[in-house]
C-alpha cells in the first residue's frame, strides 16, 4: 500500500467527520501542511486528527508527526507527515552489508 492511498483514506474519513468543516493539504518546501476548518477547540481537532491517523495507518509500519503552526480564524495549520522506517524493507540488489536478505525475521 502506497503512502498516497494512506493519504487518501486519511483525507476521506476526516472530512466525513462531524467536526470538520473543511480539510486541505498543501506543499511548501516539499512539506505537507494539514489546513483544518473546525469550530472545535485546538486539542479536539488534534485529538480528531491523531484518531483519524491511527486508524488509517493501522497494521502498516508507519509514525505521525504533527506540529501545530498556527490559527487563522476557525482554520487550524499543522505540519503533519506519515513517517515510514528508516531501515530497509526490501533488497535494492547492490549487495549491501545491511541487506534485508540477511535479517533474522523475528527480529
Amino acid at each position: 500500500m502506497s503512502l498516497e492511498t494512506v493519504w487518501k483514506q486519511f483525507f476521506e474519513l476526516l472530512r466525513s467527520h462531524p467536526t470538520i468543516i473543511s480539510v486541505t493539504k498543501k506543499n511548501y518546501t516539499n512539506l505537507p501542511f494539514l489546513y483544518v476548518q473546525s469550530k472545535i477547540s485546538r486539542e479536539e481537532v488534534e485529538q480528531t486528527l491523531k484518531t483519524v491517523a491511527i486508524t488509517v495507518m493501522k497494521g502498516k509500519r508507519l509514525t505521525l508527526e504533527m506540529i501545530y503552526v498556527r490559527k487563522s480564524e476557525t482554520t487550524y495549520v499543522y505540519r503533519f507527515r506519515f513517517l515510514v522506517p528508516s531501515e530497509k524493507m526490501f533488497c535494492c540488489g547492490n549487495g549491501c552489508m545491511d541487506c534485508i536478505r540477511f535479517k533474522n525475521s523475528k527480529e
